[in-house]
């Protein structure tokens, strides 16, 4: 059954409900039963794959959103432990402001070193949360507080921490290990450690000079089976009225290498510029791709004029190229008329540390599909 209110069913800014997700049956399964037997687990994919809403999708599921209290705590935009500690607060916060007074009245009680920070509405009765990062004076004291409270909680929890290889770069001295004590003492709490830096966070899990070291079951999340992405694409234009040509879902897949964002966003919009009843033919593509890209054109024009002439030239020849596989190579530097394989290597390393730039075993390629798109074909 799918849900009247979504008027397009290839989501890509909200929850997922489970009639328009695609799939991951498998990987659903394996998060099920590690937490459920009191395992830790870190989920690891490159970005725009799905891991984020695996994860929501499995706290959705009913034997999990009955049994457990669930947190989703983004800290990519953290920086240090008060920014994490801030993130990490204010999410189980949120996420217990429509519980029972007495899950609330416990979070103040449990908290202290932010109990300043909350104030009851003299008419509603309501608690509100007046919390900026300054307010969090101690960080390790208000980490330790809010893992006290979920030990305390009713209910087993599940905290998962997406793009958790952040802390390896916090200014802070022992976070891992600070984190990892902590950690190693919940009884009532498991752990979804996700990321996307592979490198980094399998450092972290698989060095023996990590304080996580095997600490968690290991799961890459891979691209989803192209025969499964086709039929779900095909199904759900049938299910709305619509008809798509059966090329389509193939080929799309096959541009976008399987990442799922990017695929859906080309749905998507394919979906959007086909009209009630009728087909959506190949020849819709380029204009669907085109859509998208204008939408973000002043975007990618920013973000070309925050780098060095030698990182657009380097970033334009990667986007002709596709994918590279030896960027320091003579024939690549040849063909492009670039400076030496060292100025090469400086600026790859520049666009890599800024997340425009990827290098998997294929090769280097631009991070972002549509931004290579554009690179190749606006200049």
């Amino acid at each position: 059954m799918i849900l009247s209110d979504f008027k397009n069913p290839f989501v890509i800014t909200k929850k997922i409900p489970d009639e328009l997700f695609c799939d991951r049956i498998e990987e659903t399964a394996f998060l099920i039963k590690q937490i459920e037997n009191g395992r830790n687990v870190v989920l690891i994919s490159p970005r725009r794959l799905g891991k984020s809403e695996l994860i929501h999708h499995f706290f959705a599921q009913k034997q999990i959103s009955d049994s457990y209290y669930t947190f989703f705590v983004d800290i990519y935009s953290a920086t240090n432990l008060q920014e994490m500690c801030y993130i990490f607060g204010k999410t189980v916060y949120e996420r217990l402001k429509t519980k029972k007074e007495r899950h609330w009245e416990a979070f103040f009680n449990t908290i202290k070193s932010l109990r300043a920070c909350f104030k009851i509405d003299p008419i509603t009765g309501e608690p509100s949360m007046e919390l900026g990062i300054a307010a969090i004076e101690h960080p390790t004291t208000t980490l330790e507080e809010i893992f006290a409270y979920l030990e305390e909680a009713e209910k087993p929890c599940i905290v998962a921490f997406d793009e958790f290889q952040q802390i390896a770069e916090f200014q802070e001295k022992r976070v891992e290990a600070i984190l990892r004590g902590l950690i190693q003492n919940c009884s009532n709490t498991s752990f979804i450690f996700s990321g996307s830096k592979q490198h980094s966070i399998e450092q972290m899990f698989h060095s023996k000079a990590r304080p996580f070291y095997q600490s968690a079951q290991m799961m890459d999340l891979l691209p989803l089976k192209k025969e499964v992405y086709s039929e779900f694409t095909l199904r759900l234009f049938s299910q709305y009225g619509k008809k798509l040509d059966s090329s389509i879902p193939s080929a799309i897949y096959d541009e976008y290498e399987g990442t799922t964002w990017y695929m859906q966003m080309m749905m998507n919009e394919l979906f959007a510029i086909t009209d009630k009843g009728q087909t959506c033919t190949p020849s819709m593509v380029p204009t669907a791709r085109e859509n998208i890209i204008n939408v973000q054109e002043n975007s990618y024009k920013t973000q070309m004029s925050m780098l060095s002439p030698k990182q657009k030239m380097v970033l334009q020849a990667i986007a002709h190229e596709g994918t590279v596989k030896s960027v320091t190579s003579g024939a690549f530097i040849k063909k492009y008329f670039l400076d030496s394989a060292s100025s090469v290597q400086s600026a790859v390393k520049g666009l890599t540390d800024k997340e425009v730039v990827s290098t998997t075993d294929t090769g280097t390629r631009v991070s972002d599909y549509f931004f290579s798109w554009w690179l190749k074909n606006r200049y």
